[in-house]
């Protein structure tokens, strides 16, 4: 199976799916992300993904239109109040509407919690959905 995980800035919510996709998928599975409009994949998404020892550190924000969609079987969104990227391919699609963890929080601590917040409600989805496909 191929999996792409899709928002806007390819810097949290899609990132820690890539992440948390792999670990539980393992080699059972080619894993992407990427963003209509990507930035640079944000720190606290790399803390969060290593406390479940997951390292993000080598992941990148990529843009959606350097994927090669032709082997994609699935693509799933993770956006929730803001405008998802559209594919013009016939892809099969699953949408899981994520609130963004960006900009949530004042101090460290807050922040980090908004995006342990993200990546659990995430986590339950990909497991949810790994059971699934056995």
């Amino acid at each position: 199976m191929n999996l792409l995980f899709l928002c806007v800035a390819n810097s949290a919510r899609s990132q820690m799916a890539e992440g948390l996709a792999r670990q539980l998928f393992k080699d059972n599975a080619k894993i992407q992300s990427a963003g209509s409009n990507p930035s640079m994949i944000n720190p606290f998404a790399v803390k969060a993904l290593a406390e479940l020892g997951i390292d993000a550190s080598k992941q990148y924000s990529k843009s959606v239109r350097d994927i090669d969609l032709s082997g994609v079987d699935l693509i799933i969104t993770l956006c929730a109040e803001e405008v998802c990227p559209v594919v013009p391919a016939k892809i099969r699609r699953l949408h899981w509407p994520v609130e963004d963890p960006a900009g949530k929080g004042v101090t460290a601590e807050e922040k980090l919690g908004a995006f342990r917040k993200a990546r659990d409600e995430i986590k339950q989805k990909l497991e949810e959905f790994f059971k699934n496909q056995l």
